[in-house]
């Protein structure tokens, strides 16, 4: 658990890299050392964009490989100017975008042998959940359950996502939970 002053400064990391790429076309740098020691470890995290609370790009890792500051640096300016969903991130845009942060726990294989297997493990508005299959993978952070609520809805709407249709059940079917700590609504203007 990050406590509120690692969740500002993750907050601020973020919105500094929109503002750097918005002039330099690139990340802002980050130097581990200058931040806490928490923020140093190896974290997964995934950065939401939103304006008026539409979704305005959303970018993220699965798995822990960099320090997390680092991660949330590179995320939120992916999330800005990479989400091949939207047009990237304009200066005029800037002050209205609002920083959500999920900070990701290891990923758990579940238990999926068959779909039915599979919803009746799911835990809704608290997974987030990795799908693959075929060279097909996609992920829901746990926050889609907000409009997806139940198991079935959920699990179908993935594999529309990864490129499966609906009903798509194979013997190599393989998933992963995990959960998040999520926190944000920040603006760049301090809103």
């Amino acid at each position: 658990m990050l406590d509120e002053t690692l969740r500002q400064v993750l907050l601020q990391v973020a919105t500094n890299s929109v503002k750097y790429g918005l002039q330099h076309a690139r990340p802002a740098p980050v130097e581990n050392t200058e931040f806490n020691p928490a923020l140093q470890l190896e974290g997964a995290s995934f950065v939401t964009l939103k304006i008026n609370q539409q979704l305005r790009g959303c970018i993220g890792t699965l798995e822990a490989y960099q320090p997390l500051v680092q991660d949330v640096a590179h995320n939120a300016f992916a999330a800005a100017f990479r989400d091949p969903r939207f047009a990237p991130v304009s200066m005029d845009e800037f002050a209205a975008l609002e920083f959500h942060i999920s900070v990701l726990s290891p990923p758990e294989p579940m238990p999926c042998r068959s779909e039915s297997e599979l919803l009746n493990t799911l835990r809704p508005g608290t997974d987030g959940l990795v799908i693959e299959d075929r060279g097909r993978r996609a992920t829901f952070l746990p926050s889609v359950w907000e409009s997806l609520p139940t198991q079935q809805e959920f699990v179908r709407h993935l594999k529309m996502k990864a490129g499966m249709t609906p009903e798509h059940w194979s013997d190599d079917f393989h998933c992963e939970r995990y959960t998040v700590e999520e926190f944000g609504t920040h603006s760049p203007t301090g809103d």
